[in-house]
């Protein structure tokens, strides 16, 4: 490779990323023209992936695009154990046909955005399962204790007297043999994935290999714009989820977090993006971005004329009747508890009373993301931007918290 390409790749690899640890040596493997090995562990917790997955994929994707092969790491081995990153207590292990059939289902949906002649896909079991009793010490007289309790979510458990179970502090080891045994170049994870990546760097060390270069991703903040993107916080946005569902979830974002998605997800350029958010600040509707995301987001999962049908859906739903583009965004504290929609209507401004809300709902006068809100007694849950409309004239973008 030449300075000039170098310098081009790095300019890529570095987009989106939070840390490259060591960057001087990433470029030195650049420098060597060979074809990195590049490794992404997925720990088959939950069958479905979704937009929060793909900030790391689409780094992967970017790697390939620069002539690299992905090992794709199914951590079948180590999902058996459960990854206590960011856990304050001890996580129930999956058992084995959960791990399975989860695992499958990565296979299909990677290749919406990985190019598959250059991803291997791999099983952690293949090796970790072989291990004898006495491997599995020799693996744990590497690393120590002290180390360990490095860790935050460790050390705040341990200080406060709260439950480390011995199989917890093999989980970093074992993700850090991974990288030994298909001896990585560079690995990619979460911010809060720091100390395991930092611990398959040392255990290469340890077997006499050159230490992988590590790089960590930003966790991408769900659809509440506050907490990661999560399936059980019911803030996500799946990539195998219908063309109409995944546009109005992008849609429903606030103005603010579409920059972050699209600097994390979009293949657009940065200069392409910083001229949107500048004509946006010129006094240009931040919708009409938000559209192209939508669009692009929906293309890559399901098609081009799936994200047009989409893009045409959602505007017979919301926009016919012209939603107003100075519509207020108002955030209801509820105490991460659910609203009953009478009372939402009234905190948020819309109505008067509860009594007149529930009359408008009975009369079929309020609508939420366009559908008529039939039961007064429906629950509004924290998390996701609701758009609602009382009558003809009043809006507002509501999320409770």
């Amino acid at each position: 490779m030449h300075m000039t390409d170098i310098s081009q790749a790095l300019d890529l690899i570095r987009r989106g990323t939070d840390e490259i640890l060591i960057e001087a040596e990433l470029v030195e493997r650049l420098k060597d023209g060979k074809r990195l090995r590049i490794k992404a562990g997925f720990d088959p917790t939950a069958p479905d992936l979704h937009l929060g997955h793909t900030v790391l994929i689409n780094k992967l994707r970017q790697f390939q695009n620069l002539g690299h092969e992905v090992l794709f790491l199914i951590g079948d081995f180590t999902g058996m154990i459960g990854d206590p990153t960011g856990k304050n207590a001890t996580r129930p292990p999956l058992t084995r046909d959960e791990v399975i059939e989860n695992a499958r289902t990565y296979e299909s949906q990677i290749y919406k955005i990985l190019d598959p002649a250059k991803t291997l896909v791999m099983f952690n079991s293949s090796w970790l399962g072989e291990m004898k009793a006495a491997d599995l010490v020799q693996l744990a007289a590497k690393h120590t204790v002290a180390r360990m309790l490095e860790r935050d979510d460790f050390s705040k458990r341990y200080k406060g007297g709260q439950a480390i179970a011995i199989h917890e502090f093999l989980y970093p080891l074992l993700q850090g043999y991974d990288s030994v045994m298909t001896k990585a170049d560079v690995e990619l994870g979460g911010t809060d994935q720091k100390f395991n990546l930092l611990v398959g760097r040392e255990l290469q060390k340890e077997y006499g290999q050159r230490p992988q270069v590590v790089m960590t991703l930003p966790l991408l903040e769900g659809t509440d714009g506050v907490n990661k993107m999560s399936k059980s916080l019911g803030n996500y946005i799946g990539i195998a989820e219908s063309p109409e569902e995944m546009f109005g979830k992008l849609m429903s974002i606030s103005d603010t977090l579409m920059w972050r998605y699209l600097e994390l997800l979009s293949a657009e350029s940065l200069a392409t993006i910083g001229q949107w958010k500048h004509e946006v600040q010129q006094g240009a509707n931040p919708r009409d971005v938000k559209v192209r995301l939508a669009q692009e987001m929906v293309a890559r999962f399901h098609g081009a004329e799936a994200a047009r049908r989409a893009h045409e859906s959602f505007v017979a739903r919301f926009q016919k009747g012209q939603l107003p583009d100075d519509m207020p965004e108002v955030e209801l504290a509820a105490g991460g508890k659910a609203m009953v929609i009478p009372r939402l209507l009234k905190e948020a401004g819309l109505v008067e009373s509860t009594s007149e809300a529930m009359r408008l709902i009975r009369q079929g006068g309020v609508r939420i993301d366009g559908e008529k809100a039939e039961n007064p007694g429906l629950e509004i849950a924290p998390g996701r931007v609701h758009t609602f409309q009382v009558g003809k004239r009043r809006f507002a973008r509501v999320r409770v918290v």
